[in-house]
């Protein structure tokens, strides 16, 4: 398990959905832009979904911890 940090900006819209027939009940995945201009993608399940896709909008400075996962996309732990 590899444990990251970021800090950056929401560049794309919040896209959030229901996922069946799977352990995870909702997801939502956005890209973040970070200080070196990279982007990456990120990807929240089930109640840091539901938080994300209520508070969460493009453009918004936000920090976050998570794993990277083997597509090398951020899955969500945290948010701040």
């Amino acid at each position: 398990m590899n444990i990251c940090f970021f800090t950056g900006k929401i560049v794309s819209e919040i896209q959030f959905d229901f996922i069946l027939y799977s352990r995870n009940v909702s997801i939502v995945i956005f890209e973040l832009e970070l200080e070196n201009k990279s982007i990456i993608k990120v990807k929240g399940y089930d109640e840091i979904a539901d938080w994300c896709y209520r508070y969460l909008v493009k453009g918004d400075v936000i920090s976050i911890y998570g794993e990277i996962n083997s597509n090398l996309e951020i899955i969500l732990l945290d948010i701040q």
